[in-house]
């Protein structure tokens, strides 16, 4: 962290031994939020290297149809941020499915024709994961997959060494979370599939966000940390257009790390309006990730507006750069972080992400509950075996 301004919480978990870590049940966690920065470095510089380059620029030679990006959980939401963003600079189809919607209903979710299909995978061992390439390859021969993971052991890395319409992509294994939830394997798949349109302002882009993540953690963490301990049963996170994968990563965040205590749910500025607005009639913290195109911060500016006017939520924690007093309410925390909006859409996810990391990881601490292993019982890191049952026909 900056020496010249430091975070008080974050400097008091830190000075605990790694033994006193361990205990209290954040060692994990605390460490692969705060290695985020320099996994990122370390990240661009792997997909600028030839071996990356490669498997990333083949990927595309047959020149899909369209891209799915799929994967179970957190996996998705990367998927869904990164589905716009290819789109639009491929100018080919491109959608985010669960990896469990595609192995039940994989005809009706799998379009037709060749596409590319990227499974995005911390462990690259969730039940669903390599059924759902077995399946594809099985049913749609066509389709070419890359695989974004982390783990160098798990089945998607290791299962088809000798199958050439699968490439795989692995990331260093310090990004494979020892924490059940995932933190720094999210935002470095993020960042990895991106690279598959990356240009050469790409490295450049993720350096600055390195820089504008490490501002946060030194700047804001306390703040958030203050907004973590309101007095609120659920929470609410805003964003528009790909963004909504980042608001949905950082709601399933807190709906992990606070064991269920909070009450979650992701939506669109616009999308607000037509009935969900009525989950803030109850103390709702409202976190607002403000979009980079200032014609669409006027929808989120005034959707901002209206829930004060109607007295809607708790408290609000918006994050943009440049963010206007008017939009801010007593009470109201503005993370405000210049160099935001220049960064690429891509690496603009990563920091919306880390700052519901944060929120996730205070909360967890403040209801007494330990981050590396939240909701003892019922989640466990890797998904547990399941049958997977042929496909066949209807009885």
């Amino acid at each position: 962290m900056d020496s010249s301004t430091p975070s008080i919480e974050l400097g008091r978990l830190l000075a605990g031994s790694a033994e006193e870590q361990q205990r209290a049940g954040y060692a994990d966690t605390l460490r692969e939020i705060l290695q985020q920065p320099q996994t990122w470095r370390d990240t661009a510089a792997l997909l600028a290297g030839p071996a990356a380059a490669a498997i990333l620029s083949q990927a595309l030679i047959s020149r899909p149809e369209y891209i799915v990006l799929t994967g179970s959980g957190s996996s998705v939401h990367a998927g869904e941020c990164l589905a716009g963003v290819l789109q639009a600079a491929l100018r080919i189809p491109c959608r985010a499915i669960p990896a469990g919607d595609l192995l039940t209903n994989l005809r009706g979710m799998l379009p037709p024709g060749s596409g590319l299909v990227m499974s995005i995978a911390r462990s690259g061992d969730s039940p669903e994961s390599a059924a759902v390439v077995d399946s594809i390859l099985a049913a749609a021969p066509a389709c070419a997959h890359l695989v974004v993971t982390c783990n160098a052991n798990g089945r998607l890395a290791t299962r088809y060494r000798s199958e050439p319409r699968v490439r795989v992509l692995l990331l260093d294994a310090r990004t494979n979370d020892r924490s059940l939830v995932m933190t720094s394997s999210f935002t470095n798949m993020l960042l990895a599939g991106g690279a598959l349109v990356q240009s050469e302002a790409y490295a450049a882009q993720t350096t600055s966000a390195a820089d504008v993540a490490q501002r946060l953690f030194d700047r804001h963490a306390d703040a958030l940390a203050m907004a973590a301990r309101k007095n609120f049963s659920a929470a609410v996170y805003l964003a528009s257009g790909p963004g909504l994968g980042a608001a949905r990563e950082s709601a399933l965040k807190m709906l992990e790390m606070s064991g269920g205590a909070a009450a979650t749910m992701a939506e669109t500025f616009l999308g607000l309006r037509h009935g969900p607005m009525s989950a803030l009639n109850r103390p709702s913290l409202v976190v607002a990730f403000l979009s980079a195109q200032a014609n669409v911060r006027d929808y989120e500016y005034d959707l901002l507006r209206e829930l004060e006017r109607k007295r809607l939520g708790l408290a609000r924690v918006i994050v943009g750069e440049g963010i206007p007093a008017g939009v801010v309410a007593a009470g109201d925390l503005a993370i405000d972080l210049p160099g935001l909006n220049a960064l690429g859409d891509t690496q603009r996810h990563m920091i919306d992400v880390v700052v519901g990391q944060l929120l996730a990881f205070f909360r967890c601490l403040h209801l007494g509950q330990k981050p590396d292993a939240p909701s003892a019982g019922v989640l466990t890191r890797v998904v547990e075996e399941f049958v997977i049952h042929a496909a066949g026909e209807a009885r």
